[in-house]
């Protein structure tokens, strides 16, 4: 269950062009006769309080002078996780497209640098329905960007971002999301296959609901030849404060509390299991592990 750093090397070497891409991280770990990987969709420019907003700064401050963490942007890295297995060519989202933010949307040249072609993607899994998730699921003509995959998201979030008055209940600062997603979920509604939490979605694949980021997050434990690995999506949001105090309630998330009592439980589980992750927004390529710190948790990245 080892993240195979001499092949990050090797595959990093023999990929000139991702110099050009922006902040490009790959990292990639065997699984069984499968490979998970990470490819970039950029990086995300968001406010500080769009996280630290609901903390106590005194409680918090430490934390942020650790990771240097100043009242600035934060401009954290989306990795989404790609799963081969030989038959199937997975990725877990689908990034955000060009139209969400200019620092991310490079998803298609990723791919590109890795020779994989949009075609040869057989599944889109989504984890939830935020933009920098789902968006990229329709080009810049507002066709298809992976016109072969079967897309597949859980129930309980497509009901969530399908309803008509989420638009109006989800506040201000996300109605833009609703909307975007409506619009995207419009286009695919024909294509789109369902799953609840415990279901198989794929051979080795299993859905497990992470609730409270938004109301059906799910994560995906993938199991092949003995070995193990958490995608995890927005789950546990970032490598600093969700991991030293993943009680703190977030102002990324939804439902604060809920996504609160999920990250806790689900840090419990990584650790006691000594699980690799893959986290949309952990750094490094968003490959890594937990270790437990005092009361709180460390991310350890590749």
């Amino acid at each position: 269950m080892t993240i195979t750093r001499r092949r990050f090397v090797q595959i990093a070497a023999a990929l000139p062009a991702l110099s050009a891409l922006p902040r490009f991280a790959l990292a990639e770990m065997a699984l069984g006769e499968a490979t998970l990987t990470t490819v970039s969709d950029g990086t995300l420019t968001l406010p500080a309080d769009f996280i630290f907003g609901p903390m106590p700064a005194d409680v918090i401050a430490s934390i942020r002078a650790e990771f240097g963490l100043t009242d600035g942007p934060l401009t954290p890295e989306c990795n989404l996780a790609l799963y081969r297995d030989g038959t199937n060519t997975v990725l877990f989202d689908a990034g955000s497209g060009t139209g969400f933010m200019p620092s991310a949307g490079i998803l298609p040249d990723s791919l590109d640098a890795l020779g994989v072609s949009a075609d040869e993607i057989t599944h889109v899994i989504f984890t939830h329905g935020h933009p920098d998730h789902l968006w990229g699921v329709l080009d810049d003509f507002d066709d298809p960007a992976f016109p072969e995959a079967k897309l597949m998201m859980g129930r309980a979030e497509w009901d969530y971002w399908w309803n008509p008055e989420t638009v109006n209940e989800i506040g201000d600062a996300r109605a833009a999301f609703a909307a975007g997603a409506r619009r995207r979920m419009e286009a695919i509604e024909d294509q789109i296959a369902f799953f609840d939490d415990g279901d198989e979605v794929l051979p080795g694949v299993a859905a497990i609901s992470t609730p409270g980021h938004t109301p059906g997050h799910m994560s995906f434990e993938i199991r092949q030849g003995g070995s193990a690995a958490l995608v995890i999506g927005d789950a546990i949001g970032n490598h600093h404060v969700a991991f030293q105090r993943p009680d703190l309630l977030s102002g990324s998330d939804q439902n604060k509390e809920l996504a609160a009592e999920t990250r806790k439980a689900l840090l419990d589980r990584i650790t006691s299991e000594d699980l690799t992750i893959v986290g949309f927004h952990l750094p490094g390529g968003g490959m890594g592990r937990a270790e437990t710190r005092g009361d709180g948790y460390r991310f350890v990245s590749g």
